[in-house]
Formats: C-alpha cells, sequence, structure tokens
C-alpha cells in the first residue's frame, strides 16, 4: 500500500534549499524599544538631566543616607571606647552616600558615594 501518488490539491513541494521563515510565514514581529542607561557619575550635587523613566528635563533630587561604611565607622569608634563620638560618622559627608532621584516620577537614577 503505497500512498504515492498524485499530490493533493494545493500542495506545493518544498524548494531544497530555502527553509520555511521562523515566524510563520506573516508579518514579521513587532519592533521593541530598548532604552540604554549608561552609568553616569553622580556627585554630591544635584545635576540637571532628562529623566531615562518619564523623559523630563529635571534637576535631581539628593537624598543623603547612611550606609554600611558609615555604621562600620560608629561600630569601630565603638569598640575602641569613643562611644560619645558614635554619631561622627552619621554627620560627616564622606561617610554619607547622596542618592539622585527624579522630582517628577520618584524613580531612583543613581548614587553617589565619596
Amino acid at each position: 500500500m503505497d500512498k504515492s501518488g498524485p499530490p493533493q490539491p494545493g500542495f506545493i513541494p518544498p524548494s531544497g534549499s530555502s527553509p520555511p521563515p521562523p515566524y510563520g510565514g506573516g508579518p514579521p514581529p513587532p519592533q521593541q524599544n530598548v532604552i540604554i542607561v549608561t552609568t553616569e557619575a553622580y556627585g554630591s550635587e544635584s545635576r540637571v538631566m532628562t529623566c531615562p523613566h518619564c523623559r523630563q528635563n529635571i534637576s535631581t533630587r539628593v537624598e543623603t543616607e547612611s550606609n554600611t561604611k558609615t555604621h562600620l565607622f560608629a561600630l569601630l569608634l565603638c569598640i575602641i571606647g569613643c562611644w560619645p563620638c558614635v554619631c561622627v560618622p552619621y554627620c560627616m559627608d564622606t561617610c554619607l552616600v547622596k542618592k539622585h532621584y527624579c522630582p517628577s516620577c520618584g524613580v531612583f537614577l543613581g548614587e553617589s558615594s565619596n
């Protein structure tokens, strides 16, 4: 029972060298927009820029926060017996990190640690 006979109506034999399109022969897939954000140096002062999230021209909002370095210096002062000076690292700019935010949409943009 050999089933080799005439092809079915509407059958198009494949050409030997070109594979079928990967997306099924329909329209091409839609293009996706990719935003590439480069690492920029943020200082301790507010900076004028275009927010990559909301596309507004802004001057960044800077918030100063303590980090691990701040807590380690405070712990070290406590360990060596200078417990009255434990609050000093929390008042020094060199022990704090400056975080930049967009004032329009509130997204975190970057940070600067001295």
